[in-house]
């Protein structure tokens, strides 16, 4: 069966918190990353508490996504975010890429709110979803070594994919140039 995953965003205090609930898949992305984009604009926001305590599934492009929050966060206010996770299964998969380096890992936090509004499903087209799956990709690469040589085919191969389907348009669109200009 199927939970549909769901993103929530909340803060309390100067604290923002971002849960993410169900299963978190590639078509999630989308969202997380439009949340991304804002996240230079909270100014108030000292601490970030990334919630998985409802998590049931991530995929690694969530997990690529996740591990770019932590990225760009700690470029904004020189901390890294905390990360909530009580499963041993997502634990172990947070450990083995690399997460303990770029989150405070722990299983269980007492300060975050199970409040917050639910952040609206993105939907992009299929040559965005690709670019930002080789995008989270590349992220979860650069954490290690190990991870470089898990996904480096996966990303080659939808770089190359992304490329033919950029020339395919790039021909079709000539093509009807040609066509208007006889």
């Amino acid at each position: 069966m199927s939970d549909d995953g769901k993103i929530l965003i909340g803060r309390q205090d100067q604290t923002t918190v971002l849960k993410l609930c169900g299963e978190i898949r590639v078509t999630l992305g989308p969202t997380i990353v439009r949340f991304l984009s804002t996240l230079g604009n909270q100014r108030t926001m000292t601490d970030m508490v990334v919630d998985l305590r409802e998590t049931t599934f991530i995929d690694s492009t969530g997990l690529g996504v996740l591990a770019k929050i932590s990225l760009v966060f700690e470029n904004l206010t020189g901390r890294m975010p905390t990360l909530v996770c009580p499963d041993p299964d997502i634990n172990e998969i947070l450990h083995a890429m690399g997460f303990r380096d770029i989150f405070v890992l722990v299983t269980d936090l007492a300060l975050v709110t199970t409040d917050g509004i639910e952040l609206p499903t993105e939907q992009t087209s299929e040559e965005e979803l690709r670019r930002q799956v080789i995008e989270a990709h590349r992220v979860l690469m650069g954490l290690n070594e190990e991870n470089e040589m898990v996904f480096k085919d996966l990303v080659e191969a939808l770089e190359e994919e992304d490329q033919k389907n950029m020339s395919q348009g790039e021909r079709a669109s000539t093509t009807s140039q040609v066509a208007g200009a006889s």
